[in-house]
């Protein structure tokens, strides 16, 4: 997931502390659906692949349960001032995952639910200034505290549908999708992607992919959601019109 704050922020004092009154009420509707998600899934179906190549969905939940916990040091870094980083080391966030991927089904919801809980009351816990403060993932990016909560955010939602119980891109929040687009577009801009501009067919709204100085000979149109999925790897695209027609674009790595 990016490390890149998001683009526009307002610089008064408060907007840290509005931005983050706003994500963790989102994060409390998301986190409850993936819970309701997670109660599903049985003891043979933790064993299955997931959506994410290599990983069972024992791999995911336990992977999504430990990124709480990796985000939560950052707030415990904002509201504490001591440099606390996600992970101890940099093998901890693989070893992790790896040693809690074959437990009960039972044993994998209850890590998610304590981990987010947790993750919550950290949360809640911090004083409005302190979501201002500076603090960094293992990318080395500083970003401000409250934009951690957009991080995990982003997390719950894509990796819910990478469990593949469900969950899918058509269920994304529209403004998840809409601020996600933005987000992932701006990541596309390297010399290894083809020049185009997505237009997406539920508001007219348009991004561009591609080195900023090319000009988009390719349009690529869709529904925001599908726009999203494919950009993220998360669809072949399907549900995409390009304009001249032809096949889509390759992408790099999400």
């Amino acid at each position: 997931m990016s490390d890149t704050p998001q683009r526009g922020t307002d610089k008064t004092e408060t907007a840290p502390a509005r931005q983050a009154a706003q994500l963790r009420s989102r994060l409390d509707i998301a986190t409850e659906r993936l819970l309701r998600t997670a109660a599903g899934i049985t003891d043979a179906q933790a064993r299955e692949p997931s959506r994410l190549p290599g990983w069972s969905r024992g791999h995911l939940l336990t992977h999504i349960a430990r990124n709480a916990d990796g985000l939560r040091n950052l707030l415990i870094w904002a509201r504490t001032g001591v440099e606390t980083p996600m992970y101890a080391t940099p093998d901890a966030r693989a070893e992790g995952i790896a040693a809690g991927a074959g437990r009960s089904a039972a044993d994998l919801r209850t890590d998610l639910e304590t981990s987010a809980i947790a993750f919550a009351a950290e949360a809640a816990s911090l004083a409005d200034a302190d979501w201002a403060a500076a603090v960094r993932g293992p990318g080395g990016v500083p970003h401000m505290a409250w934009f951690t909560l957009w991080r995990r955010l982003s997390e719950v939602e894509i990796h819910h549908v990478d469990l593949g119980s469900g969950y899918r891109p058509d269920d994304w929040p529209e403004a998840f999708a809409k601020e996600t687009l933005t987000l992932a577009a701006d990541r596309f801009t390297t010399p290894d992607v083809a020049a185009a501009l997505l237009v997406s067919a539920d508001d007219a709204s348009t991004r561009r992919i591609g080195p900023a100085e090319a000009q988009p000979e390719l349009e690529i149109a869709g529904p925001t959601r599908q726009l999203l999925a494919w950009l993220i790897g998360r669809s072949t695209g399907d549900e995409l019109a390009t304009k001249p027609a032809g096949p889509l674009p390759p992408l790099p790595a999400w």
